[in-house]
């Protein structure tokens, strides 16, 4: 049951940790342009630095809440903006884009649960914190 929070964090972060590469892609921004994100050339690489870095907290559980909001910063735009599966016409595009938005919300489910509770116990967070003085107010 111990290195179960880590595990998950592992999970959780394996494809914040692998899809941002993809966001320095002439695709990927080409994409993010036809779907009517501004400034493309510049949000999309700059996402996926923000999703990298919030992968590599919460995978740590180093300062793992805000890696957490990190990564609910990168989700709900790009949930909303390029998974807009209620604006595609095509009947399988729309499937598929409902499924990823699904996807990004059982995500962003996870996310604030981090940013609720914590990394757990087995994480860099927890061994700051106790090694760290206890002072007596």
């Amino acid at each position: 049951m111990r290195y179960l929070a880590p595990a998950g964090r592992f999970l959780f972060a394996a494809i914040f940790l692998v899809a941002p590469l993809g966001h320095f892609s002439p695709q990927t921004i080409g994409y993010a342009a036809q779907a009517g994100v501004p400034m493309p050339g510049l949000l999309v690489p700059a996402s996926g630095i923000l999703a990298f870095a919030g992968a590599v907290s919460v995978l740590l559980g180093y300062k793992a809440k805000i890696g957490a909001w990190l990564l609910v910063l990168f989700l709900v735009p790009v949930t909303v903006m390029l998974h807009n599966f209620w604006a595609v016409q095509d009947p399988m595009m729309m499937q598929m884009q409902q499924v990823m938005f699904m996807k990004n919300l059982s995500m962003l489910g996870g996310a604030l649960l981090i940013a609720h509770f914590g990394p757990g116990p087995v994480s860099l967070d927890t061994r700051v914190q106790r090694a760290s003085p206890v002072s007596i107010g």
